[in-house]
C-alpha cells in the first residue's frame, strides 16, 4: 500500500510517500480501507519530535494520522467478521497510522458511517467534532450569553460557532485576516472580527448595545487570547484549551482572577473522565452532523500532499478541518 512516511523528525517535507507492506490485522482489531484522513495540530507537534502533554514520542519511521473513516476490510480474530464491508469512522489514538491506504485499529474504537454523510465530514467529527462536544459541556451556554470564540474558522472554531447560535447566544467569531473574516461570516455569526486588526476589541465592545461578553471560547492564545479575556465581564467565564499563536496567555489563572472570571480546561483528564467516557462524545458530534445540526468547514489535500497539508495548517492558512483523500 502507500502512505506518507516520517523517517525523520523535522520540517513537513520529511513526509515521503511511500510503498509500504499493507498491514494485517491482529486479534481484536480491524483493517480500514481508508476513504479520508483528519491532519491534526499534535500530528504536526509529532512530525517536528517537539512532543508534549501526554502524546508519547512516535519511534521512527512511522505513519502519522489518528482519524480516519472508510471502509471495513478484514478483520482479526475474535472481532465479527460481518463487520467487512460496513462504513466505520475511527480515532486511532496515539498509535496513528492514519495518513495510508490502510489502517489498523482496534474493533471497539469502530463507530458507525451512516450512508448520507460523506467520509471527510466523519473524520472532522470523530476527533475535532468530540473536542467541541466536551468545550460545550463545560462552557453550558445559554440564550442569554454573549459569546466569542477565537480561531473562529478553524475546525474547533466553526463547530462552536455553530453550536452556539443554535443554542440562542450572540455569537461573536474573531480569527486572522480577511479571508478567514469572511469565511466565519458565513457560519452564522452575529458579528465577524479580525483578530489581526488593531480595533478589533473596540469592534466587539461597540457591538450589541454594549452587550459584555459573558463566555470566552478561547484557543489562540498569546495577546490576543489575553485581549479576549480583557472583553469578558466579572462573573463570566473562559474555557482555553489551546494555543495556536505558541504561547499561553500570561499569567492567565492570577489575571482571570482579579477579573472575576472563572477558567475551565475541558482536555485531559477531564474529557477523558467525564461520565460516559470521551467516545460518547463522538457519537454525539456524529449524531449532530448526521442531523444536519453541525456541519464542519472541510479543507482537502491529495494523501500524496500531505507535507503542504502541514504545512498550510502550521501557517494558520487553512479553514475548518484539513483531511487527506487517499
Amino acid at each position: 500500500m502507500r502512505a506518507m512516511r516520517l523517517n525523520e523528525f523535522g520540517p513537513a517535507e520529511n513526509l515521503r510517500f511511500e510503498e509500504v507492506a499493507t498491514p494485517e490485522p491482529g486479534p481484536g482489531e480491524v483493517r480500514i480501507a481508508v476513504a479520508a484522513a483528519g491532519v491534526h495540530l499534535v500530528d504536526v507537534m509529532l512530525r517536528t519530535g517537539r512532543v508534549e502533554g501526554p502524546f508519547p514520542e512516535p519511534e521512527l519511521p512511522t505513519t502519522l494520522g489518528r482519524e480516519v473513516a472508510g471502509t471495513v476490510d478484514a478483520v482479526g480474530a475474535g472481532v465479527d467478521p460481518t463487520l467487512v464491508g460496513r462504513r466505520v469512522v475511527a480515532h486511532l489514538g496515539n498509535r496513528g497510522g492514519g495518513y495510508a491506504e490502510f489502517a489498523i485499529v482496534d474493533d471497539q474504537a469502530l463507530l458507525p458511517l451512516p450512508d448520507d454523510l460523506a467520509a471527510e465530514v466523519a473524520v472532522a467529527m470523530v476527533g475535532t467534532g468530540r473536542t467541541a462536544m466536551g468545550i460545550l459541556e463545560v462552557a453550558a451556554i445559554g440564550a442569554d450569553d454573549v459569546v466569542l470564540v477565537t480561531a473562529a474558522a478553524g475546525g474547533l472554531g466553526t463547530l462552536l460557532v455553530q453550536a452556539a447560535h443554535r443554542l440562542g447566544a450572540v455569537v461573536i467569531g474573531a480569527a486572522g485576516g480577511p479571508a478567514k473574516v469572511e469565511a466565519v461570516a458565513k457560519t452564522g455569526v452575529d458579528l465577524a472580527v479580525d483578530y489581526n486588526a488593531a480595533d478589533w476589541a473596540d469592534r466587539v465592545r461597540e457591538g450589541f448595545g454594549g452587550r459584555p461578553v459573558t463566555v470566552l471560547l478561547e484557543s489562540v492564545g498569546g495577546e490576543i487570547g489575553r485581549t479576549g479575556l480583557d472583553l469578558v465581564r466579572r462573573g463570566g467565564r473562559v474555557v482555553t484549551y489551546g494555543w495556536s499563536s505558541g504561547a499561553a496567555v500570561a499569567d492567565l489563572d492570577e489575571v482571570a482572577a482579579a477579573a472575576g472570571v472563572s477558567v475551565e480546561n475541558p482536555l485531559g483528564p477531564r474529557m477523558m473522565n467525564r461520565p460516559g467516557g470521551i467516545k460518547a462524545l463522538a457519537e454525539q458530534a456524529l449524531a449532530a452532523a448526521a442531523a444536519g445540526e453541525l456541519t464542519p468547514a472541510v479543507t482537502t489535500f491529495p494523501l500524496a500532499e500531505a507535507a503542504a497539508a502541514h504545512t498550510a495548517l502550521s501557517d494558520r492558512q487553512t479553514v475548518g478541518k484539513v483531511v487527506l483523500i487517499p
